[in-house]
């Protein structure tokens, strides 16, 4: 027996007839005749007396009635219970910095908009820290740039995004610099196992390029402040230096054949269970512009 065999026998004893209970259930009348039938042979009773056109409930009708009373009201009690648990466990979700400090907070904001219920925890780190999180289920689901190498997570791009050369405006030639140049400019980057560091690395390697690194940053901001100082070049996502470039405070300058364009994804583990507050942060990622 199923729990729309006690809605509809409900339905039946509530509304005195099969007709009035199929216009109030908006289905068929064979349909709620089928299901007290079923009913019926299932517990070998009787559970309504037809007299005339008038149905009339039985002993065994009248015991199933408060049975099926109390099923539906568990079940419903069970339905808003565990709706309200999934609200009230905070979905736990993680940005790489790239994207913690450009969009992160806004999805968040939005998401607390569309849900003011939900509790969230949020977490900033590099890609290779948020893998391991999402795989020791220390996370739901995270926005990373960088490489995933785990066969256990889903992965979803969403927004693309490209990387740019920035120097202090007072150091950039007038006719900027060559490609081979850049092996004797000092470079300011993103630690190691940061998806900006690896993407960096990466189209360099492509190029035959090696970089002079004279400092490893786990912070934008203090790429930012390093190199309006003077101290050194980077490669950086355009969305956290639009500001500065902007204001004229840092200069970006671009090399013939060489671009770092790359995916924000989201990532999550793939027997990972969607909650309502998951699907709706998912949605609100693949819509974000």
């Amino acid at each position: 027996m199923t729990l729309r065999h006690f809605q509809i026998f409900i339905s039946v004893c509530d509304e005195q007839g099969m007709t009035q209970a199929a216009r109030q259930l908006h289905i068929s009348q064979p349909s709620i005749s089928q299901a007290v039938k079923e009913l019926e042979e299932h517990y070998q009773v009787r559970l309504f007396e037809r007299l005339g056109k008038k149905l009339f409930l039985t002993p065994a009708g009248q015991e199933l009635l408060h049975y099926a009373r109390h099923i539906i009201s568990l079940s419903d009690q069970t339905e808003k219970t565990l709706r309200s648990f999934s609200l009230a466990a905070p979905i736990r979700l993680g940005a790489t910095l790239s994207i913690g400090e450009s969009i992160f907070i806004d999805i968040i904001t939005r998401l607390k908009k569309a849900m003011p219920e939900q509790e969230v925890y949020s977490h900033v780190h590099n890609t290779a820290a948020l893998e391991d999180a999402l795989l020791r289920d220390e996370l739901d689901a995270a926005l990373v740039e960088g490489s995933i190498t785990s066969a256990y997570l889903t992965q979803i791009p969403f927004l693309e995004d490209e990387l740019v050369f920035i120097i202090a405006p007072d150091q950039l030639p007038p006719a900027g610099f060559t490609m081979e140049q850049l092996a004797d400019l000092p470079f300011i980057l993103r630690e190691k196992g940061s998806g900006t560091r690896n993407l960096f690395e990466h189209v360099m390697n492509q190029h035959h390029l090696q970089c002079h690194v004279t400092g490893s940053y786990n912070n934008t901001e203090s790429i930012r402040q390093a190199v309006a100082a003077g101290l050194g070049i980077s490669a950086i996502s355009s969305r956290l230096v639009a500001k500065e470039l902007q204001d004229g405070k840092l200069a970006s300058f671009t090399i013939p054949g060489i671009t770092f364009r790359r995916s924000f994804r989201i990532v999550y583990h793939k027997n990972k269970y969607l909650t309502a507050g998951l699907k709706t942060f998912i949605d609100l990622c693949k819509s974000y512009i």
